[in-house]
């Protein structure tokens, strides 16, 4: 397995990172299997394991600290947090110092480690102010409990800021991105991993088979049915919806040039995102052993300029073909409110009441 330094933290990661976002109820809960699997992966010169705390609700973690007992030293151990833990419990998600260090703890002892080598935000948290979290960040750092920090799925804009505020305040920075990238996804080509590479960082980049449709499993009249991904995430594969047909047409483009260039489709689909330049490592994220064994076999392929090309021509570059690969979508498109300019007569009203209100209660208080 190839090695590649991440960023420029002088640490080196394999070219494949094991995701455990399949270990747990979401996916396999079945610690022998899950075991086996990490074994495999080291086997084969996987060093780089990723999971986060809201995979399974914390499963995750327990089920991946567990199977690398005795290893630990061995392996670069990455985790992220910021998702919500605690069903309505506003506190217990974001990006605040309060929950950081409290998701912190509650890692570090599911997955049985004294420190973590990498910590991620999962996500941007527009109600918390960057400064915030990154000094949180930095004093587990100083602490010892996290080697280094990074940022998963953040906008382009916001990684600048995040640059700029560790360096004016004196912060950790962020070392890492984790963004969604595969063929059907690179939008992100256009600035974040631009970025990226102008702030030193790595990026690793998650669901490089957007969701299993570069699997080659995904064909027109011939599409299967059951899949542990159609069955908690049905929506991803309605083949009512547009894009997921032309996603059925763009695969048999995309099969012919895998074929042509004497691979599989899956792994072209791996070998594509580890071409470029700001690309670390890319996450395969297994549920059986059976499919690891398949990821695996695509671990020393390497595209031609031709194929690269061939593919560029198919799905330009810098394009998503569904909303369903952006990752985030920032708040201010999700809310309304955050788009809508108070009406100016409703808060002139508004004033005017505040001042009536005020004039009655001088006049009550007179008598």
């Amino acid at each position: 397995m190839e090695m590649r330094v991440l960023g420029r933290t002088g640490m080196h990661v394999s070219k494949f990172c094991f995701g455990a976002g399949m270990f747990g109820y979401f996916g396999n809960g079945d610690q022998a299997e899950c075991s086996r699997m990490v074994d495999r992966a080291l086997d084969a010169g996987i060093n780089y394991f990723d999971t986060s705390d809201v995979y399974s609700h914390g499963e995750s973690e327990t089920i991946l600290g567990k199977a690398l007992k005795g290893k630990r030293d061995d392996v670069i151990l990455a985790t992220k947090f910021s998702l919500p833990m605690g069903g309505a419990n506003p506190n217990m998600k974001g990006n605040s110092r309060r929950w950081i260090r409290r998701a912190v703890e509650d890692s570090l002892r599911r997955l049985d480690t004294d420190y973590l080598d990498l910590y991620q935000v999962h996500r941007p948290d527009s109600a918390t102010d960057i400064d915030e979290t990154l000094g949180a960040l930095s004093d587990l750092v100083r602490e010892g409990k996290v080697r280094y920090i990074g940022s998963s799925t953040f906008p382009a804009e916001q990684i600048v800021e995040a640059q700029w505020v560790a360096d004016r305040r004196g912060r950790e920075r962020f070392r890492t991105e984790q963004p969604p990238y595969s063929i059907f996804a690179r939008r992100i080509e256009a600035d974040v991993l631009p970025t990226v590479l102008r702030y030193g960082m790595g990026a690793i980049v998650w669901s490089p088979l957007s969701q299993g449709w570069l699997t080659g499993k995904w064909r027109r009249g011939a599409t299967p049915n059951d899949t542990q991904r159609q069955n908690l995430q049905p929506h991803l594969y309605d083949m009512q919806r547009p894009d997921n047909q032309r996603k059925l047409d763009l695969i048999e483009q995309l099969d012919g040039v895998a074929k042509e260039a004497g691979i599989s489709l899956m792994h072209m689909a791996l070998a594509f995102v580890t071409a470029h330049p700001a690309v670390v490592s890319a996450i395969i994220g297994p549920r059986t052993f059976e499919q690891l064994e398949g990821l695996l076999g695509g671990a020393d392929v390497v595209l031609s300029e031709a194929t690269l090309d061939a593919i560029d021509a198919i799905v330009p570059p810098g394009s998503n073909i569904s909303h369903d690969d952006d990752g985030y979508v920032a708040p201010e498109i999700n809310d309304k409110h955050l788009r809508r300019r108070p009406h100016v007569k409703q808060a002139h009203d508004n004033f005017r009441e505040t001042i009536a209100n005020i004039e009655k209660y001088k006049a009550s208080q007179k008598k």
